[in-house]
């Protein structure tokens, strides 16, 4: 395998040395893992013409990327290309750690008929050479180790457990944090360490996120900050950069006030000091994005239903700055937290906006449509933004824009040729950009002009063949006289029982249209139906499974173990049906 690979890249000449790697990246397609070069329209290498990259993953350095397939994986010098290492685990997930010191490899577990499950997770030492450490991890959502910054702590999720190690990964776990229902947890970038725990509430119990301080795990004044959570059946935990506290935004599956049908959404802080606190966010809706500004102790959200609201927050849920509302739902810090890149992508128009964060102004728009992925650049001053499948499967390519809203470069692939992802290389410190503000005459273009009425092009040019109506009060209506105290307070009471009617008619609206970027799909009101409705309907879906899987037994087809077992629980399904109709 590492002969064939090395064939593939020797066969192309190497691109021109450059100190300035600031505006190259790759593409991973249908086609291979190509490098290229802002500017230029040709790649200036394929990596590698395999069609089946699952997964590719950059040293913090930049000097060696590393990608998977069906057959294998392989480690690369960049910008090279040259092919370093090849490693017989094909994985579908890879990474290396924060110092490039380790190379992770997972694949989803799996056991055959017959068979032995073995270790699914990998860690290939990049000085060593070789794989020092196999673990069983089925999961997806915690196949991730996690380091410190400095390599000098790791830790891993185990069932109800994480284990700590000192150094690398190894057998033996130096310290455990154990307790019950552990779901996720996350380590601190800075230290002196700290790791926030999410436990899964079960009975009636609410679910909780706790911070300790590595090492102490145990014994009164081991839990330094502690937040309870009701309405809490999937979170997400964020540091910022300094450790010092960490976002908590909390999701429920279902909304059981009926406002929503695809959940509900809050927001938390927590400090290691103990102090916790909910962000308050006026506007009602989900939560598209939360970001840590890289350098300073703010935060950015874009929340509510469309058109949605971003606000900047202070380390004390203040509100430092608002953005108004449109329709977005991405934020981007660029790496020096100098400017902040502000887009609604996915089932929005691909409307871009460019803040400048110091003096918190726009300073340049564009729209990349369709887009599925954006990125800044390490310079701090360009984004990628791509269209990629499976997402959408017809006008896959990348588009690299400037922080004024110019696009400097474009690409498409050919036709049935699909995008699957893009990635910079990254770059070394360099120096933080100049911002350069906006003339007056460009200002003024970035400010959002009225929509003019509609007309038609055979009307196009010509004068009304009747007077338009400006404005539905008329001059004399302006001049009326005031009306009496009484008459006033009873107009008061219509427009604001009209109002609210009209405001509770725009949210459901506004629920409507938002879910399908949520959801991907449209999905029925789940306020229409019951709790043993929605119960009798996934039964029943449960038995057209079933109903599938007796006519592949009589096809001659063979069944896995889970397949045959879930044919046993058809009487049992029948039961619960009558039993819940009953109700």
């Amino acid at each position: 395998m590492a002969a064939s690979m090395e064939a593939q890249t020797s066969s192309i000449p190497s691109p021109p040395p450059s100190s300035d790697h600031s505006s190259l990246f790759v593409s991973r397609g249908s086609t291979g893992l190509k490098l290229w070069k802002v500017g230029e329209k040709d790649p200036l290498r394929i990596i590698s013409s395999d069609g089946n990259i699952r997964s590719i993953a950059w040293s913090p350095n930049g000097e060696k990327l590393a990608y998977s397939s069906r057959e294998g994986s392989v480690v690369c010098d960049m910008p090279g290309g040259s092919v370093l290492h090849t490693l017989e685990y094909p994985a579908t997930n890879i990474a290396f750690s924060p110092l490039g010191t380790f190379l992770l490899l997972w694949e989803p577990y799996a056991v055959a008929r017959g068979e032995t499950g073995k270790p699914n997770l990998h860690v290939w030492s990049m000085r060593d050479k070789e794989i020092i450490i196999e673990y069983y991890q089925k999961r997806l959502d915690n196949w991730l180790i996690q380091w410190s910054k400095d390599e000098s702590v790791c830790a891993r999720n185990v069932t109800n457990e994480v284990h700590f190690f000192e150094g690398c990964p190894g057998k033996s776990p130096g310290h455990r944090l154990v307790i019950d229902q552990l779901s996720s947890f996350s380590l601190s970038p800075s230290l002196p360490l700290h790791v926030s725990v999410h436990v899964k509430g079960s009975k009636g119990a609410p679910s909780v996120v706790r911070i300790y301080k590595y090492p102490v795990f145990t014994g009164s004044g081991s839990v330094i900050a502690n937040k309870s959570f009701y309405k809490a059946d999937t979170v997400q935990m964020k540091w910022d950069h300094e450790g010092k506290g960490v976002l908590v935004l909390t999701t429920t599956d279902v909304d059981k006030s009926g406002e929503s049908y695809y959940g509900e959404q809050h927001l938390y802080y927590l400090t290691v000091k103990g102090d916790g606190s909910m962000v308050p966010l006026d506007k009602k809706g989900p939560v598209y994005s939360v970001e840590w500004s890289p350098t300073a102790t703010e935060f950015c959200v874009i929340y509510g239903f469309m058109p949605s609201k971003a606000a900047l927050f202070n380390s004390k849920c203040d509100l430092i700055f608002d953005f108004g509302i449109t329709h977005r739902n991405t934020a981007l810090y660029n790496k020096y937290g100098s400017l902040i890149f502000l887009a609604g992508f996915g089932n929005l128009r691909g409307n871009m906006e460019f803040w400048n964060n110091e003096k918190r102004t726009l300073i340049g728009k564009g729209q990349a449509s369709d887009s599925t992925q954006c990125e800044w650049s390490h310079d701090g001053v360009h984004i990628l933004t791509a269209t990629t499948a499976p997402r959408l499967r017809v006008g896959n390519g990348f588009k690299v824009w400037k922080y004024n809203g110019d696009l400097i470069f474009e690409i498409g692939t050919k036709d049935r040729e699909e995008l699957w992802e893009c990635s910079w290389l990254p770059a070394n410190e360099l120096i933080p950009p100049v911002i350069k503000e906006p003339s007056a005459a460009a200002s003024k273009q970035l400010i959002d002009k009225p929509v003019a009425a509609y007309v038609p092009p055979s009307l196009r040019g010509k004068q009304p063949s009747r007077p338009v109506k400006k404005d539905i009060i008329s001059e004399d209506t302006t001049k009326a006289e005031p009306l009496s105290k009484s008459a006033a307070k009873n107009k008061k009471k219509r427009e604001a029982q009209k109002h609210k009617k009209d405001d509770k008619t725009t949210e459901q609206l506004e629920a409507i249209a938002t879910a399908s970027y949520i959801t991907g799909r449209s999905q029925e009101s789940s306020s229409t139906l019951n709790d043993n409705e929605k119960r009798i309907k996934a039964l029943r879906k449960k038995l057209r499974q079933i109903d599938l899987l007796k006519e592949q037994v009589k096809e001659g087809k063979t069944l896995e173990a889970n397949q045959l077992e879930k044919l046993k629980t058809e009487s049992s399904i029948i039961e619960e049906i009558k039993e819940l109709e009953l109700k």
